[in-house]
């Protein structure tokens, strides 16, 4: 693991674990006023998934910015990671999976994520963070996982969306915050961000 900062004009710090890698899947963490960061153990489940030859890029957000700064450290660090590497995904849990999916919709070309995973994504946070209504912007494989327990967000509307245009969609016996279900979590991003990469 090494530790990188991510340009872009924001205080943001990350970690990309098999830095040799020349792909990557770029993590977005859950919300950082409630303790989210990149050593979130489902972001550590998904890094751990893509072992030994994929890397993954795990950041903090910078200084909290109503969604609006956390999507720009976002787009920083996927941006960062496709200059550095042949080919990038994308994940994000709770609200990095909003972030992810915003971010997704906002880069395209060269720049965006050749894939793109999702767990456990609220349809909506503010209005810089619509993640049912990013999902028509995306051009690249999805896939939503979400826990069929989960009363912490409102998923329903982005899977039945991602449903509508075709995406994978897979749900887990588990609530929010998938307690227990690291094994499983691995097992259901990680080989469909590797058939996309």
């Amino acid at each position: 693991m090494t530790t990188v900062g991510i340009p872009g004009g924001r205080d943001v710090t990350a970690s990309l674990d098999r830095p040799a890698a020349d792909t990557v899947v770029v993590a977005c963490p859950p919300h950082p006023q409630y303790g989210g960061s990149r050593s979130d153990s489902r972001l550590n489940a998904v890094s751990d998934a893509m072992a030994p030859d994929i890397g993954c890029l795990r950041f903090d957000y910078g200084p909290w910015d109503e969604g609006r700064g956390e999507r720009a450290d976002a787009e920083n660090a996927l941006a960062w990671a496709s200059e550095q590497t042949d080919a990038v995904g994308l994940f994000g849990y709770s609200f990095g999976a909003a972030v992810a999916l915003r971010t997704a919709a906002e880069i395209d070309g060269d720049a965006g994520p050749a894939v793109l995973s999702v767990l456990a994504p609220p349809a909506g946070l503010t209005e810089h963070l619509d993640a049912t209504a990013a999902l028509d912007a995306i051009d690249c494989p999805v896939q939503v996982v979400v826990g069929e327990r989960d009363d912490t967000v409102d998923w329903k509307p982005v899977v039945d969306r991602a449903a509508e245009l075709g995406h994978a969609v897979e749900r887990l016996p588990a609530d929010h915050h998938f307690v227990g279900q690291r094994g499983r979590i691995a097992e259901t991003v990680g080989p469909f961000l590797r058939d996309h990469l």
